[in-house]
């Protein structure tokens, strides 16, 4: 080996080498993997946002359409997720006390689906084994990802230096939607708790509180704050949907910033605090809280 290509194959291994930690940490942060109570991300709508068989119901529809200008291939597989205190999301492979997975009693078909632009395709899912369920609920999550576009064998770049390394990162995103089972009658209640309002920079307003869960389902709703003056006049100064407690947690820690809506004084008055179903079903007010901030 001449020197000239001795010094070039040590540069090489000292590429490959710095290139090789580099792709290992991009490669982390490249991978989104998202749970996602809003139906949409990137290209993928997916309709319900949530599966929720309960009573008589043993099969339901997913609605996937892809609102995208590309072809895109997305596989579907089952994934276990724990809800943390601050409601982020982390995925485990066995249940924690008074969790049940719900992968063992649902089915589902297809486990691959291609759509092309402006293409919709249904999912079905069905409720199996159902006699073997008892009492409570049982929750998994559908993960859907989305296949990275790998080109033709044969389709080859443009040549390019061999002595130097060239990396490509492909971010792979992913959805899951939970798909919980209820058996039984639901004794679970929720409050509000340890409320406070602070106002960041001395011009936002953010409200922190505390969900508290007794019972033996999830819960899931919407959240509306209302500010009401010394006088009595209520003004909608904030909204949050689709905030979930998952059992087995008993709480969760939430907070979010408020509108700057003219003539509010958030020094003064009182904030309302209400947690209620979706609007999409039925109207139910599960916890109400207020907040004096005189």
């Amino acid at each position: 080996m001449s020197i000239p290509s001795f010094f070039k194959f040590r540069r090489s291994l000292h590429l490959i080498r710095s290139s090789f930690f580099t792709v290992f940490v991009a490669a982390l942060s490249g991978f989104f993997f998202i749970h996602y109570d809003a139906s949409a991300q990137g290209n993928l709508l997916i309709t319900p946002r949530r599966v929720v068989f309960e009573g008589s119901k043993k099969s339901l529809d997913l609605n996937l359409a892809n609102i995208g200008k590309d072809t895109a291939v997305y596989s579907i597989s089952v994934v276990q997720i724990r809800m943390k205190e601050d409601g982020g999301f982390e995925t485990i492979t066995e249940p924690d006390s008074d969790q049940r997975f719900a992968d063992r009693y649902i089915r589902f078909f297809p486990r691959i689906v291609t759509l092309g632009p402006s293409e919709a395709q249904v999912v079905k899912l069905q409720l199996i084994r159902t006699s073997e369920l008892e009492p409570g609920e049982y929750r998994s999550h559908l993960y859907f990802r989305a296949k990275p576009n790998v080109k033709p064998l044969g389709e080859r770049e443009t040549a390019k230096d061999t002595t130097s390394i060239s990396v490509r990162l492909t971010p792979i995103f992913g959805i899951t939607i939970p798909v919980i089972i209820r058996v039984g009658e639901s004794i679970t209640k929720v409050t509000l708790s340890d409320l406070s309002l602070e106002i960041v920079n001395d011009t936002v307003p953010k409200l922190s509180m505390v969900f508290n869960r007794t019972g033996n389902m999830s819960v899931y709703g919407d959240l509306t704050v209302d500010h009401i003056s010394g006088q009595g006049k209520i003004t909608r100064v904030g909204s949050a949907n689709g905030i979930a407690v998952y059992t087995p947690n008993l709480l969760r820690r939430f907070q979010f910033n408020l509108n700057r809506v003219p003539g509010v004084d958030y020094k003064s008055g009182t904030l309302r605090v209400t947690y209620s179903a979706p609007s999409d079903v039925k109207p139910v007010k599960y916890a109400e809280a207020e907040l004096n901030i005189n």
